[in-house]
């Protein structure tokens, strides 16, 4: 190639980091069952704030093979405004492309795989655009609970490496850009809600907005994530969804909430013995720093 060639390459890729609108991408990691849903809920009611959801299911879309559930917006179905007008592969790349649908500079995500993350991450890099990962943490013990209520099938010791795993795949992930990550605790968002989100809106560079604490008064369109929180928005906005209704398994808990924040300890009185002394034999130490008692 000669030197006028790259140098118009090199200019039309300025153009398009100059004229990029999506200023932020931002990844919600750690494992699954500690809250994403909620946490990426919250963020997306903010103004300038788009909740993708789970974006990976984004490669699902238009595929007649995968459930309906998982290529679909949870609250609108086939036509959402958002996601019936994706399209696959995602041009210039996926934040930006969801940016440019909602007129939103900022594009949260909690597929919580580290690799989606790094691949995505490197996307952002190459267009000029900045990602942060926000690192949401919750009690071990609650987590595996969640998981064996999900997929009681499973064995103890695969609900307790599984967690340990993502919970040591995650870290090494934030290891590699300490300086664009902050960890964030389920419990505290549970029960903290503004100073917690406050703190997120800080490290993202997004002012604050009170009605981000109202999220079940504002429209979402979130792929995956779960359902029972979804509910929670689908009810308050008389959505009759089969996508966004409460699970069997956990309509004891998602039946009374109409919106806000209430902390789930369902495992102190639902964790079966045997797992807990599994997990306590294989996981005390990782979840020393997670561990969260009455306060």
């Amino acid at each position: 190639m000669s030197h006028g060639g790259a140098a118009r390459i090199s200019s039309y890729a300025s153009d398009a980091m100059r004229n990029r609108l999506n200023r932020l991408a931002v990844a919600i990691g750690g494992a699954g069952h500690s809250g994403s849903t909620l946490l990426g809920l919250v963020l997306g009611s903010h103004g300038d704030v788009f909740y993708a959801g789970e974006a990976k299911k984004s490669l699902f879309i238009g595929d007649e093979k995968k459930p309906l559930r998982k290529r679909v917006c949870k609250m609108c179905g086939p036509d959402c405004e958002v996601w019936s007008r994706f399209t696959v592969p995602p041009e210039p790349d996926l934040y930006e492309q969801l940016s440019r649908l909602t007129g939103r500079s900022v594009v949260v995500d909690s597929t919580k795989k580290p690799e989606w993350i790094r691949e995505r991450r490197a996307e952002v890099d190459a267009g000029g655009g900045a990602h942060k990962i926000v690192y949401l943490v919750r009690d071990g013990r609650a987590v595996v609970n969640s998981r064996v209520r999900k997929y009681p099938e499973l064995a103890p010791e695969v609900h307790v490496d599984q967690w340990i795993a993502q919970i040591q795949e995650t870290d090494a992930l934030v290891a590699e850009r300490p300086d664009a990550a902050i960890q964030i605790r389920y419990e505290e968002l549970a029960t903290e809600p503004e100073a917690t989100v406050r703190r997120v809106c800080e490290f993202l560079e997004v002012a604050f907005e009170p009605s981000m604490l109202a999220y079940e008064s504002v429209p979402h369109h979130p792929l995956g994530g779960n359902t029972g929180t979804q509910s929670v928005v689908a009810r308050a906005a008389s959505i009759d969804s089969e996508l966004a209704k409460i699970p069997n398994r956990s309509a004891g808990f998602y039946a009374g909430l109409r919106g806000g924040f209430s902390l789930d300890l369902r495992w102190r009185d639902e964790l079966p013995d045997e797992v807990l002394r599994v997990f306590e034999a294989r996981a005390t130490e990782t979840n020393e720093r997670f561990r969260w008692e009455a306060r």
